[in-house]
This record gives C-alpha cells, sequence and structure tokens, in this order.
C-alpha cells in the first residue's frame, strides 16, 4: 500500500483513514470493534474521530466515539500500531467551546482521558474561531506539543484566507503550523474546495484529508428519493442532493459500475484518489461488507475516459455562472 507524506513532517499516512463518526452512534461498541479490528487487519493505521461525535445526536453528551476507541486500543493493546486524529473547538456544553489557550487545555486533556493515551499523533482545529486570536491557539498548541501531548497539527473548516493567515502567524513568530486541512470535499462537493482551498493546500504543501467523502452515503446511491431517508439517522440530510446534478452524478456512477463491476462506493473515492491536491479520504463504515469496500477503493485505479465521465457529470462551474451553487 502506498503512503504519503503527512504536511512537511516526514509522516506518512494511509490513503484511506477510517471515519470514527458511526462509533457509538449508528453501530455500537461491538460491531465498532469489529470494523476497527478490520481495518487494522487490512494494513490500515490511522482512525479520525472527535470530541463532539456525538453531541448532536438524540440522547448523547458527546465523547462517545473518543471513548470506544479508546476501549478499543486499551483491550487489544495496539496503541502503539494505530495513528489517531481527533479535533476539537466544536461546542460541547455551554462556554465550552473555540480555540482559546484555557479551552484548548481543557479540550485536549479531556480528549486524552477519553482516548486512554498520553499523546494525539493529529490534533484539528475542528472549526475556525474568529474571536480568538491566531498567536493564542499556536501558542496553546506548541505548549502542547512541547509537553508531548499532540504531535502534529490540522485543521478543518477552515477559510482559504484564515489559512493563509494561520500559515503566517506560524512562520512570524516561530510557532508550529498546521500540517493538513481536513474539508469537506467529494463527487457532489466540489466548488467551495476547488475554488478557494486547494490552490492554498498547494501552495503550502499542505495534505488534505476529505471528510464526507461519500456525501455523507448519497455517493453510495443507497438514497434516491425520499422514501430512502429512513434507512438511516443521516437521511434526512438527503434532500439537497437529490436534484438534476444528484441524479446526474448517481446515473454516471451506476453506468461506471455497471461496466467495471464495482460499487459506486468504490468509484466515488477512486475518483477523490485523482484529485492532485487530495491526499486521504476519510470514510466510515457501519458493517464488514462496507469496509471491505472502502478497502478495495484504494487499489481502483480509474483511466481516463471514466474520470472525464465522473467531471462531466459532476461540473458545477457552468452552473455557478448560471447562479447555481454545487
Amino acid at each position: 500500500m502506498r503512503t504519503f507524506p503527512l504536511g512537511q513532517t516526514g509522516i506518512e499516512i494511509d490513503p484511506f483513514i477510517l471515519g470514527g463518526n458511526v462509533f457509538g452512534w449508528t453501530i455500537d461498541q461491538e460491531m465498532s470493534f469489529r470494523i476497527l479490528d478490520g481495518f487494522l487487519a487490512a494494513g490500515f493505521h490511522w482512525i479520525d474521530t472527535a470530541d463532539c461525535y456525538f453531541k448532536f445526536a438524540p440522547g448523547k453528551k458527546g465523547g462517545e466515539s473518543e471513548e470506544i476507541l479508546g476501549k478499543w486500543m486499551k483491550e487489544r493493546k495496539n496503541r502503539d500500531r494505530v495513528f489517531i486524529a481527533t479535533k476539537g473547538g466544536v461546542e460541547m456544553a455551554p462556554g465550552k467551546k473555540g480555540l482559546s489557550r484555557a479551552y484548548l487545555m481543557e479540550a485536549v486533556e479531556a480528549s486524552l482521558r477519553r482516548l486512554q493515551t498520553d499523546y494525539i499523533d493529529l490534533y484539528q482545529s475542528h472549526e475556525d474561531d474568529p474571536d480568538t486570536p491566531i498567536e493564542e491557539t499556536l501558542s496553546a498548541y506548541y505548549h502542547l506539543m512541547q509537553q508531548g501531548k499532540v504531535r502534529v497539527l490540522g485543521a478543518s473548516n477552515f477559510a482559504g484566507n484564515r489559512i493563509e493567515e494561520s500559515l503566517r502567524a506560524s512562520r512570524e513568530h516561530g510557532l508550529p503550523r498546521y500540517e493538513c486541512l481536513q474539508p469537506l470535499y467529494n463527487l457532489y462537493d466540489r466548488a467551495k474546495y476547488e475554488e478557494t482551498l486547494a490552490p492554498v493546500c498547494r501552495k503550502h504543501s499542505l495534505s488534505v484529508i476529505t471528510y464526507f467523502s461519500l456525501a455523507a452515503g448519497f455517493l453510495t446511491g443507497k438514497y434516491r428519493s425520499p422514501q430512502d431517508f429512513g434507512k438511516s439517522p443521516r437521511g434526512s440530510g438527503m434532500v439537497r442532493f437529490l436534484n438534476d446534478r444528484g441524479f446526474r452524478i448517481l446515473a454516471a456512477l451506476d453506468q461506471l459500475a455497471k461496466d467495471r463491476q464495482l460499487t459506486p462506493a468504490i468509484l466515488a473515492l477512486a475518483w477523490l484518489k485523482t484529485r492532485p491536491t487530495v491526499t486521504a479520504f476519510i470514510a466510515s463504515a457501519t458493517n464488514p461488507e462496507q469496509l471491505a469496500d472502502l478497502v478495495k477503493a484504494t487499489t481502483v485505479v480509474l483511466d481516463p475516459e471514466s474520470i472525464d465521465k465522473l467531471d462531466e457529470a459532476s461540473e458545477w462551474r457552468s452552473r455557478k455562472m448560471q447562479g447555481q451553487s454545487a
């Protein structure tokens, strides 16, 4: 399996990072352990989670995903074989959010407790915090890295200009820099990343780790009408994809899936691998069969004709000129 550099660190990252945003929510601890065991057995090592998973779900408080990962690593005694990427900054409770020094110190300690570890391989600012000076945030990270609690920094959901400002502050003040960006990017959601973020990542050699790589499941072909929304807790969010462009993308995936004897999910992820700035994709699995598809996606190579078909079906520039978003 080919690996890729993580920013300018010299650390190697897998092309497929397992999403922990289902552990303790759409799958229980037992199935989570099965998925994690299968992922590691397949030769992969990077797992992505966040402190807020799953505060947004009914009956959840946040931290459930990290807790399951911590129990799995403790039971399997495999902390040295996995790379944990987690995130902080999203509101966990009233007054507990943001990227201030005081809150980051608290948030990182809480993640370490839940993960039952003394270090986090990749810690990411989950979203921007315009109310906190950039230098304060990076200085807090400097101290956490000096203490050995955080090894590498990343950002998620940042605008391109804010990434630029953060990198400038790192250079000017001798502070650690963000080595990667975790943006929303997939066959359907292309415009914002390609127009405003990809140039910044390319310019500064940032690794790009995509989330919602399958558009929250839409690109698997599972959701084709409102009648399908009940198939998972995420179903209600599929309404935004049910339009001419969404159906055009599914039709292209369906045809290629038939021609290549592959699933739409595999093809959608294989397309992501062809993007010149993408380092790795995050995807989650709720059963071993889905995991097998995700693993297989790392080995599939699309021919130029297939890439062109998917590019054309998901084209967004002409729609934007007509005043439509993509």
